[in-house]
């Protein structure tokens, strides 16, 4: 006999905290929570710091403040419905309000990698072309840059957001996290969605390995560069100025190349290991940023002792 799937295309999504551990989940928020408090705090207080001390007030500064801004809106996008889950069992979640929360976080993913391509640009017209590095990247040049990041993100990500309106969903209704993703929603349609599996995959490669590539093609011209200066003081320095972006890309990466390996061949590992590494791919690298720009960047430190009202140094990289 055939399967006859009942349609409910008009009820709500439901979330998925972590499945087993449903009396732990207060327990469990804890640690999110801190980390959303602190994510919210470190990147907000980097946007402040850039925008409040005209020192900052540089093409590098302003693409950190873009790293900082797209964090906040990769947390603030995901987090509210995470924590009302776990605190409040609040588990149905509307289509529009899904597919907008799916919209963001993979929209703001991309972001996420087009600033670090743009701030790999920086830091290479910074050291292979100093002399005219205020004339190239001048604020228009960055308001530019800028603009197209979030443009290229927000256009490439809609067709398969918009797709997700037109599919009758009569497959359970049930979302295997607590914050909506494209994958997610996908498989519980009743239709084609030939177009929603392959779309994304080439936007991955054509976006996300792409601007991988050229970010290390980059530093290979960058190293190459500082290889040819004769003072070791000099090569030390330059070096220097890529290390938190060096780090940054790292961070971003080595997650979200993880989350990959798991899901596409971690089938026999615990489905909690998959929602566990989840968090840590959006949670992590918003974490983590503002702390590496703040150990290794003298002037975030500066910033940051000006802000308690502490005695600092000014002294530049």
């Amino acid at each position: 006999m055939p399967v006859i799937w009942l349609n409910t295309s008009t009820y709500p999504f439901l979330l998925t905290g972590f499945p087993g551990l449903e009396k732990a989940h207060h327990l469990i928020s804890l640690p999110l929570l801190m980390a959303y408090i602190s994510i919210l705090l470190g990147n907000g207080t980097l946007l402040f710091i850039i925008k409040d001390d005209h020192n900052l007030h540089e093409p590098m500064y302003y693409f950190l403040g873009m790293l900082a801004a797209t964090d906040l809106g990769v947390t603030l996008t995901t987090m509210p419905t995470v924590l009302g889950v776990l605190w409040l069992n609040h588990r149905e979640i509307g289509h529009e309000a899904c597919f907008s929360q799916a919209y963001f976080i993979h929209s703001l993913s991309i972001v996420e990698s087009g600033v670090l391509l743009a701030m790999a640009y920086d830091r290479f017209i910074a050291i292979r072309n100093p002399l005219r590095y205020t004339t190239i990247l001048t604020d228009t040049k960055v308001i530019k840059i800028g603009i197209g990041v979030v443009m290229r993100a927000g256009l490439s990500i809609m067709p398969i957001i918009i797709r997700l309106h037109w599919f009758p969903y009569c497959r359970s209704h049930v979302l295997s996290h607590a914050f909506c993703l494209h994958q997610d929603v996908i498989k519980l349609a009743c239709a084609d969605i030939t177009f929603n599996r392959l779309y994304p995959v080439m936007v991955v490669f054509c976006m996300g390995l792409l601007d991988f590539l050229i970010i290390c093609f980059s530093y290979i011209l960058i190293l190459k560069t500082v290889m040819g200066i004769a003072s070791t003081d000099e090569r030390a320095k330059a070096l220097n100025t890529c290390v938190s972006h060096i780090c940054c890309i790292l961070v971003f990466y080595v997650t979200v190349v993880g989350l990959t390996f798991i899901h596409r061949f971690g089938k026999n590992i615990p489905h909690i290991v998959h929602i566990t590494m989840s968090y840590i791919c959006f949670l992590f690298p918003p974490f983590m940023n503002p702390v590496i720009f703040s150990i290794k960047t003298k002037q975030i430190q500066s910033g940051l002792l000006r802000l308690f009202s502490l005695p600092y140094s000014r002294t530049r990289l």
